[in-house]
């Protein structure tokens, strides 16, 4: 699967960043939630263990799953799930063991009927889609360690992954609220980080949303308020979307507020 290949790239692409780092710089909190670097890459490493096990071993994601269930109803929170998950597992060392499974996780992919079913927390998927799943949380929960480093960071055409995922979840965004999807869905053209131009969907009654890929990217994950990026929103069900749109599953999450996800000084 090409998605397994652009997975690969884009945590390379992240590993770059954070091998270099000092144990003092990886407890550097970010913007998001207060996370440090570290527990950005912890959360990654939990996750891509509960991908390799859905594809590989559904007792064991059961398993997985069940413990996850456990620190929740005592009050827990995926975080501190994933602390115990990770036994003391920090740092530089967390690093390497990120970096190994990523890398393991990403073969198995590859070699995987793309149609195969796996589980996960809410509806099963297939394993296409799962690992697409992890290179958009991959992507995005990077953008927390870009910004607090300073570091613009580069992109690859991979980001259609995500646009289309993007895309995908419009309808999703609006009934997770128990809202009707308005109609019709805004037509795409965005630029790609090549220079070429993607569009996506047909003209739909001057509903359209044009711009940087990347920013798009970014306001589907909730890395940036759209306010903060220079995306030209046209239309009443554009402007809709990209106040509240959401590309990740679980709970409704507002968007961050406008000036608060940004690139720090480097």
């Amino acid at each position: 699967m090409q998605q397994a290949s652009d997975f690969l790239t884009e945590c390379d692409r992240i590993l770059g960043i954070v091998a270099p780092l000092d144990e003092a710089t990886l407890a550097m909190p970010t913007a998001f939630k207060g996370w440090t670097i570290s527990d950005v890459i912890g959360h990654l490493h939990v996750w891509n263990q509960a991908a390799q096990l859905s594809l590989k071993d559904e007792d064991a994601f059961k398993n997985f799953m069940r413990q996850v269930g456990g620190i929740i109803a005592k009050g827990g929170d995926l975080n501190s799930f994933e602390r115990v998950w990770l036994d003391g597992l920090t740092g530089q060392a967390l690093v390497a063991a990120w970096a190994e499974t990523y890398r393991a996780v990403a073969a198995d992919f590859a070699e995987a009927d793309p149609a195969q079913r796996v589980p996960w927390a809410g509806p099963s998927m297939s394993a296409r889609s799962s690992i697409t799943a992890r290179l958009m949380e991959s992507w995005a929960h990077a953008q927390a360690i870009f910004d607090v480093l300073g570091v613009d960071r580069e992109n690859g055409d991979a980001l259609k992954n995500i646009c289309v995922l993007g895309l995908n979840t419009y309808g999703w965004t609006f009934k997770n609220r128990r809202m009707e999807p308005p109609q019709p869905v805004p037509q795409l053209r965005l630029t790609a980080p090549s220079g070429e131009l993607w569009v996506f969907g047909e003209p739909a009654d001057g509903e359209l949303i044009e711009g940087d890929a990347a920013e798009f990217c970014q306001v589907v994950t909730q890395t940036r308020n759209i306010a903060d990026t220079a995306l030209k929103v046209t239309g009443v069900n554009a402007t809709a979307w990209m106040a509240i749109a959401q590309c990740f599953a679980g709970a409704p999450v507002d968007p961050p507020a406008p000036g608060v996800r940004r690139k720090a000084e480097a």
